[in-house]
């Protein structure tokens, strides 16, 4: 490590009066992580206010519009004069998130546009001293997500900050170059020890225990940089994870945006997502998955081992799009029957199988649709396996994976008292399912109790 890069860990440890304390195991840190599986994203800033217009036009580049449409900071900063989310209710978007079965939030507390979505004093752009609002929406949220049982965590931009006059990327390709151009004379540095040091301390002194500190794109953060941000977020909250784009192969856990990975990680990892096509609130996006869509996203990555941080990007008011409405009551109603496979689980010894030989690929759109192809999941917890049964009209099939080694001792239908027919076989888990009502999410679990 860098002298001058531990020195500043170091004089901000003793700054606020706090031990080097001994860091948390991987395992007990991520342990209610791996548990969880599921999440709420949500994406929140001025470009919420602006809803993918400006100046009467659709926007480029979605919430990253600033940088499209070459935008100087001062015209930029203005759209803070309007942003007044009025119905904003924190305990209303919390139990949206625990109705849907979700046991964590992470919120942008800074994205790319350098705007801080809370009362930050290392600078006036932000949410209280910049708008009509002129309160902090992350301390409700941490109030409500505290009284609801929910963990909270904090995105924050890393290696991009358009507000910032010292943050380089590669080429200048993501850089603010119109009003900083002199790209080789920025300092990472600076800027960390200027605004991101300062601001992590704020965000993990005052918001109670923060569960996640979500970083993005590092851009030219170094190894030495990563490394001095781990420890002091470690030294702030010992048990706060950190995921992996902090990068440099730093972090808790994974991230992958939209595409789950082809087979079984063992390693904690996360998979995040959007309801629609973009990340924060636009008018014009009107193409939100289906339920169904959302739900082969989700148990797809569970039993490949990992989670989902499904993201809701809200309005300039601070309402959730109605449009989402739809994809919370789905998982609300899916998870009420079928949530025991998935809290707590492991991955089995296979993550699936397609059904009858079907072997196309899975597609998985950014708009409501999507190649939905027949095919089994499979989740583990105790001596259970969980077959979870996608899109399958057959009433009658066999489930070759589980094979006659496998000595079940019963199989049932989670949600139903109704009789599960099986026998195993050579070729497998032969199993007879009860008629199931057809306007209901065809995916379902059957569990199969070893001996």
């Amino acid at each position: 490590m860098h002298t001058r890069t531990l020195g500043l860990a170091l004089a901000l440890l003793i700054g606020i009066g706090l031990p080097i304390r001994s860091q948390t195991s991987d395992a007990e840190r991520t342990k209610w992580f791996t548990d969880a599986k599921f999440g709420l994203f949500i994406h929140w800033g001025l470009y919420s206010q602006t809803a993918g217009v400006w100046r009467g036009l659709p926007v480029r580049g979605g919430e990253h519009f600033m940088l499209f449409e070459r935008i100087p900071l001062k015209e930029y900063a203005k759209i803070a004069d309007d942003f007044n989310p009025v119905n904003f209710d924190a305990e209303r978007w919390v139990k949206l998130a625990k109705y849907a079965g979700m046991k964590y939030i992470v919120i942008t507390s800074k994205h790319e546009e350098g705007f801080s979505m809370y009362d930050s004093k290392v600078s006036d752009y932000n949410i209280v001293a910049r708008t009509p609002f002129k309160r902090d929406p992350l301390k409700e949220l941490a109030e409500a997500c505290k009284k609801e049982g929910i963990k909270l965590g904090f995105y924050y931009i890393l290696g991009r900050d358009w507000e910032d006059p010292d943050v380089p990327t590669p080429n200048a390709w993501r850089s603010n170059i119109w009003d900083y151009p002199k790209e080789s004379e920025k300092v990472v540095q600076r800027y960390l020890d200027r605004k991101v040091y300062p601001q992590l301390k704020e965000l993990l002194t005052g918001y109670g225990d923060v569960a996640v500190i979500w970083f993005d794109v590092p851009e030219m953060v170094t190894s030495e940089q990563s490394e001095a941000l781990v420890k002091y977020v470690r030294s702030l909250q010992p048990n706060c994870l950190i995921n992996d784009r902090v990068g440099n192969g730093f972090g808790d856990f994974a991230t992958r945006e939209k595409e789950p990975v082809a087979g079984i990680n063992s390693e904690p990892w996360e998979l995040c997502m959007t309801m629609g096509r973009h990340w924060g609130y636009n008018v014009y996006d009107v193409d939100y998955k289906t339920p169904e869509t959302l739900i082969r996203y989700f148990t797809d990555v569970v039993g490949k081992g990992g989670n989902v941080l499904l993201n809701c990007g809200p309005t300039g008011k601070g309402e959730f799009s109605t449009l989402s409405y739809p994809c919370f009551e789905g998982f609300h109603v899916w998870m009420e029957e079928n949530s025991e496979a998935i809290y707590g689980t492991n991955p089995w010894k296979s993550f699936g199988e397609n059904y009858k030989g079907v072997t196309a690929e899975e597609t998985y759109t950014d708009a409501s649709g999507g190649n939905h192809i027949p095919d089994f999941r499979f989740t583990a917890k105790d001596n259970n396996v969980y077959v979870i049964v996608r899109g399958i009209p057959d009433r009658n099939y066999t489930i070759v994976s589980i094979k006659p080694t496998d000595q079940i001792k019963k199989v049932s239908l989670l949600g139903s008292t109704k009789k599960v027919s099986w026998k195993q076989t050579a070729a497998g888990l032969e199993v007879t399912v009860p008629e199931r009502d057809p306007n209901k999410i065809p995916v379902y679990v059957l569990k199969a109790e070893l001996k």
